[in-house]
């Protein structure tokens, strides 16, 4: 089983990676490998829905510029598509005078990113959101939300058509790299099998780090497992809110923060908190895998980063722990939520890339052979920037391939 072009990994971002190589190269037989047994089932299937702006992001960073136009390649998908997709807009609350100069900060980042936002005052901000309290927001009206599911599936079914090949449960074991192409081992169901690729593009997600070892690629990271736990709100809180609603961050953690997001299925959520995992893919509410402790916890970078966000750590279990804590958290800027309104909902996981050195990876991360390209790192909001990022990709293959 030979093909030219074979991409590991079947979340969005794997995903739209295979349809644009097909697009670019109609006459190459690519191949679309995942594991389980549909597409999206990891972190594209357990994110908020939200299609993002760009608002955090470093000035000048890939993340933003993939970012502001992913955002509006997202919806124009979506319409082509009929999936729907609402641009319901999102507030950035401010709950303090510390918030307030963080948000004139915000403020003038979404500038430097050429994001049209505008400034709320209070009264402002009371008459778009009636039940929630700050002294003041920011508006980003061109945020939206969406099934990324969805989204996932049709972009599948564009490369399907274009005569790409998918094949579903199978997880890749083994990678040789020689002068002339990369063998590949996968495992499907008791079956063994044996493929051929001239070039190898790897969208692992939670699996980049063990996939690039794998091919004995020399590489200075781990992918360190971070929950991120929701719950659903009541159905009597189901008006509660009419836009995205998110605390002003704070810079030096690397995570925004609990916020409430309104579902395209008409569900209103809150969260996520972020919490330490125990297993890469453990999206129930006890999870723990041997394996996967074990390996974090041999990894220098988990401890210097552990150390590093000490404080911030032991708040997010705190929170995790004790339900109210992290309703606390929520009724800073919406004070009418009850404990009795926080349902449970599934919780995700944010595959984050840490340095040997306890750095979090914050941008896009890629390690490269003569045959393959892996992305180690395709930080929040890769749902959002899938399009763009696939593109970004394409471009890096014609440059190694022609």
């Amino acid at each position: 089983m030979v093909y030219d072009l074979v991409i590991i990994g079947g979340g969005i971002v794997g995903i739209s990676t295979a349809w644009q190589l097909k697009k670019t190269y109609p006459r190459k037989n690519v191949l679309l490998l995942e594991k389980e047994t549909g597409f999206s089932r990891h972190q594209t299937g357990h994110n908020s829905g939200v299609v993002h702006a760009g608002v955090y992001y470093a000035p000048g960073s890939l993340k933003a510029q993939f970012c502001r136009e992913g955002n509006r390649e997202t919806v124009a998908f979506c319409r082509q598509h009929d999936i729907n997709c609402e641009r319901c807009g999102k507030l950035l609350v401010a709950t303090g005078d510390e918030e307030e100069e963080r948000m004139q900060a915000l403020f003038e980042r979404c500038r430097l990113n050429d994001i049209e936002v505008k400034m709320l005052s209070r009264k402002e901000m009371k008459g778009m959101e009636p039940n929630i309290e700050g002294s003041g927001a920011i508006f980003v009206a061109d945020s939206a939300i969406v099934d990324y599911g969805k989204v996932s599936v049709a972009m599948a079914e564009e490369f399907l058509a274009l005569g790409g090949e998918a094949r579903l449960q199978h997880e890749v074991c083994g990678l040789w790299e020689n002068d002339t192409s990369i063998e590949i081992q996968a495992q499907h169901g008791k079956e063994e099998i044996s493929l051929q690729a001239g070039f190898v593009i790897v969208c692992a997600g939670l699996m980049a780090d063990r996939l690039a070892r794998m091919q004995k690629l020399d590489i200075d990271f781990s992918i360190i497992p971070y929950r991120g736990e929701y719950y659903r709100l009541a159905p009597r809180c189901s008006g509660i809110v009419k836009h995205l609603i998110y605390p002003i961050p704070d810079p030096e953690l690397p995570f925004l923060g609990i916020h409430l997001t309104r579902m395209i299925d008409g569900d209103i959520t809150i969260g996520p908190n972020a919490v330490q995992g125990w297993k890469r893919e453990g999206y129930g509410r006890l999870n723990f895998d041997l394996h996967d402790t074990l390996e974090m916890l041999a990894f220098p970078g988990f401890w210097k980063a552990t150390r590093n966000h000490l404080a911030a750590g032991f708040k997010e279990m705190k929170n995790s722990l004790w339900k109210r804590g992290y309703l606390e958290e929520a009724r800073k800027y919406c004070p009418q939520l009850q404990l009795a309104d926080l349902l449970s909902y599934p919780a995700g996981i944010r595959a984050q890339a840490v340095l040997r050195d306890g750095s979090l990876v914050h941008d896009f991360l890629f390690a490269e052979s003569r045959r393959s390209l892996h992305v180690c790192n395709a930080p929040s909001p890769a749902a959002t920037s899938a399009l763009p990022i696939g593109r970004y990709i394409c471009t890096k293959i014609q440059e190694k391939i022609g």
